[in-house]
């Protein structure tokens, strides 16, 4: 694990850029190292911005932030044809999506065909326009944030797009000690960045993703992943009394996404195997995105965080 201190040292550095949140923190790392896409959805001023900012300017790799907007085009992301008629043809010019990093701030102010242009480049890591199909970069990676749907001028985002994102998490306030050091850092000293860790690059953090995959993952865990997802297609086995609480359950995708997920948990704890506790850590933010509540949950109010913790404390740990 040659690359395992300067991902920790990169973890650590950005927290210079952003007081508490730290489960954010880890959250954007381990979609840097598993090339994850990561869903952040909180209320306006919860420096959602500032830490994928803080993140890129970690890493060497080229970052574009895109506002979404309802007046947004699909083009406006993938890129589009241009008539030269100098030339007497036409040539691609590139949307923003051909950089390593992308902040899609705000995602869910834009209406669903332009969310839609997203799904190619985010499962298959390339864009097809005019008949042309381009690959992206190796590092290509979407960190979005959206606020509450409770917020106007927002559209909830297509279930297929959701699956796409490795991570859903969300945002709370800080705590009062940690508002107060937010007050003081911006008094005494501005806005801070992090720095960038000692050697990293794009090289750098393509060798940890491949370190990432070699972490140990014992059977029983694979198991245990398996049988926490299934879970959530089946929730009247473990939970009888929620039986009719969920419609939809996580898909397989959401088991890969756990098991990659916990297996950078792990190597950001300096280790090279997994733990049940690296697969607790990471299961909320990759299933919460994933479940569909049916009517009579919504009806109850039931929040698919209490489902998701019940079924957590229901299946067994090995």
């Amino acid at each position: 694990m040659l690359n395992q201190p300067n991902i920790i040292a990169l973890r650590r550095s950005l927290e210079n850029a952003i007081v508490g949140q730290a489960a954010l923190l880890d959250r954007l790392v381990i979609g840097l190292l598993t090339g994850g896409h990561i869903l952040l959805e909180g209320l306006p001023g919860l420096a959602k911005t500032t830490a994928v900012k803080a993140l890129s300017s970690s890493v060497h790799a080229s970052f574009q932030r895109i506002q979404f907007t309802p007046d947004l085009l699909p083009g406006d992301l993938t890129g589009t044809d241009i008539y030269n008629p100098q030339a007497g043809s036409f040539c691609f010019i590139e949307g923003p999506l051909f950089h390593e990093i992308i902040l899609a701030d705000e995602i869910n102010r834009a209406p669903a065909k332009v969310q839609s242009a997203l799904l190619e480049a985010m499962q298959e890591h390339q864009i097809t326009v005019g008949g042309v199909t381009r690959a992206l970069p190796p590092l290509f990676m979407v960190m979005a944030t959206q606020n509450p749907l409770e917020q106007s001028g927002t559209y909830p985002l297509p279930e297929a797009q959701l699956d796409r994102f490795l991570l859903h998490v969300e945002l709370d306030y800080p705590t009062a000690d940690e508002e107060l050091l937010i007050l003081q850092r911006d008094r005494t000293a501005g806005t801070s960045s992090a720095a960038p860790a000692l050697g990293m690059n794009v090289h750098t953090v393509l060798a940890a993703r491949e370190e990432v995959k070699q972490i140990h993952l014992s059977s029983e865990l694979e198991r245990y992943i398996v049988t926490l997802v299934g879970a959530t297609r089946n929730i009247g086995q473990y939970l009888p009394q929620l039986a009719d609480m969920v419609e939809v359950g996580a898909s397989p995708r959401a088991s890969l996404a756990i098991a990659h997920a916990a297996s950078a948990h792990a190597y950001l704890q300096g280790r090279d195997y997994v733990i049940p506790d690296d697969i607790l850590a990471v299961a909320p933010d990759c299933l919460r995105h994933r479940i569909i509540l049916s009517f009579n949950a919504r009806m109850e109010k039931r929040s698919r965080n209490e489902l998701i913790q019940a079924l957590l404390e229901a299946v067994p740990v090995p």
